[in-house]
């Protein structure tokens, strides 16, 4: 029986993520949405992820307003978010009212799928952002953030899968970020899943490893439903198989997407020349587009690897690349084998660029490596040895409930700390996620608005409240 498969189109959301960390402004997105919203993808993935800290932190751009333009300019194609459970946007825990108030305003903005996934397979962070999705009419998809390692089992997955099923997710999506999957691995993992529960499954894969056409492929034979890919400017490398290939690949079988391919010409004109651009300004290193199998030893998602290098850089340590990816998978054993997923990749990842530029192992750890340790993420796939904690925390008493169960509600504090900015009801929440980024650009915009110095912005935003 003929299968229609979906296509899930990530050139605004994880493929400049992955390739240019997360720097593509609005402005390069908005003159080939109508021809994108023409096409008839399943969905189009432009929002979440890094791209809200990004808006703020360096694109200067209001990431609501942004959700905003891609919603006008696409009333045909469903638009889909990436969503981190119970730290949403951000890197740590939010309490559940914040929770629950940023899945409202994200589909009140335009959102009609929520792929929410927990950075350490934990069941328990992941649950109010299913029911908060539900209730607000949108499209629940739970990712399940897949890696490898001695617990890492077809069982394993297997077992998450039915969890996922239970706690009422709409759909569940294989999340290989590190580029792990091979194809045959991909053909029984989707033959296992689609056997153990009732759910429609999607398949996300990155090309880091060069393996990922051949298991999207193998992954459709096996029943996957909907597939992510990249338009072919933004595509392999650090990011996803080509749109245009895999349409292709499937036409005239019984999973042809019913895509024009004839369709796609106008945009991928469209993105070459900001592939271009972004490799004239430096923003798109060469490197991001080659294969490279390593990845299937370091396990670095395609984003990671492209902010690992972009980090070394800043310290002017590029020349110590090789040395940091190879320490990524030390640190990630000693932690208890987290899957490399925002934001334990970046916590993973800048504590191995701490052991290796400092020249000792552990002699400076960031909190947020402190915090994972101690449980405040939820609980690792493996335990970590005792020795090790007491390494890293000392004395400090772990966690080992849903780290939301120890938050008070704080949505009405959050309003009161940052009254004097808001002139949206969404800028609480951005506010809640970054608080120094999301202030500094607050100042800037009030500064814009009423024509003074953002050094002078307070008083002004005082005076003009909203």
């Amino acid at each position: 029986m003929a299968r229609k498969i979906g296509i899930t189109e990530v050139a605004l959301r994880d493929a400049p993520q992955s390739l240019i960390a997360t720097r593509m402004p609005i402005g390069d997105m908005l003159p080939i949405l109508d021809k994108l919203d023409q096409i008839g993808y399943y969905s189009l993935e432009c929002w979440g992820g890094a791209t809200f800290d990004s808006c703020l932190r360096f694109l200067n751009e209001d990431p609501w307003e942004r959700l905003r333009l891609l919603r006008k300019n696409c009333p045909h194609t469903k638009l889909q978010m990436l969503f981190r459970g119970q730290n949403m946007l951000g890197y740590r825990h939010y309490a559940d009212d914040v929770l629950e108030y940023f899945v409202q305003r994200s589909v009140a903005n335009g959102i009609d799928i929520i792929r929410i996934f927990d950075a350490l397979n934990d069941i328990k962070n992941l649950q109010t952002a299913i029911r908060a999705a539900k209730k607000e009419g949108a499209t629940a998809q739970v990712a399940i953030s897949y890696t490898t390692g001695p617990v890492f089992t077809t069982d394993y997955y297997v077992s998450y899968a039915k969890q996922i099923e239970e706690s009422g997710a709409d759909s569940i999506c294989i999340k290989d970020m590190a580029a792990l999957l091979t194809p045959y691995k991909t053909f029984e993992l989707v033959s296992a899943l689609k056997k153990a529960v009732h759910l429609p499954i999607q398949l996300h894969t990155h090309y880091t490893s060069g393996l990922a056409s051949m298991c999207l492929l193998k992954g459709i034979e096996a029943g996957a439903d909907v597939i992510d890919t990249a338009i072919s400017p933004l595509a392999l490398g650090t990011s996803h198989a080509p749109t245009e290939s895999m349409v292709a690949a499937l036409q005239g079988t019984e999973y042809d997407t019913g895509l024009d391919l004839k369709a796609f010409g106008e945009i991928r004109e469209y993105f070459m020349k900001l592939r271009k651009k972004y490799i004239e300004s430096g923003l798109l290193d060469q490197s991001m587009l080659a294969t490279n199998t390593k990845a299937l030893l370091y396990q670095v998602p395609g984003g990671m690897l492209s902010n690992l290098l972009s980090q070394l850089k800043q310290a002017g340590k590029a020349d110590q690349l090789e040395a940091v990816l190879q320490e990524v998978p030390r640190v990630r054993e000693d932690a208890g084998y987290p899957p490399l997923v925002t934001p334990t990749s970046q916590i993973v990842g800048t504590q191995a660029v701490f052991n290796v530029i400092t020249g000792e192992r552990y002699k400076m750890c960031t909190n947020e490596f402190k915090d994972l340790i101690a449980g405040k993420y939820g609980a690792t796939p493996m335990p970590i040895e005792e020795s090790f904690v007491h390494r890293i925390i000392g004395d400090q008493p772990r966690i080992t409930c849903r780290p939301a169960d120890s938050l008070k509600p704080e949505l009405d504090t959050l309003r009161k700390e940052c009254t004097q900015w808001v002139e949206q009801e969404e800028d609480v929440l951005s506010y809640a996620m970054f608080p120094k980024v999301a202030t500094d650009f607050f100042k800037k915009r009030a500064a814009a608005k009423y024509g003074v110095d953002a050094k002078h912005a307070d008083s002004q935003a005082q005076i003009h409240p909203v």
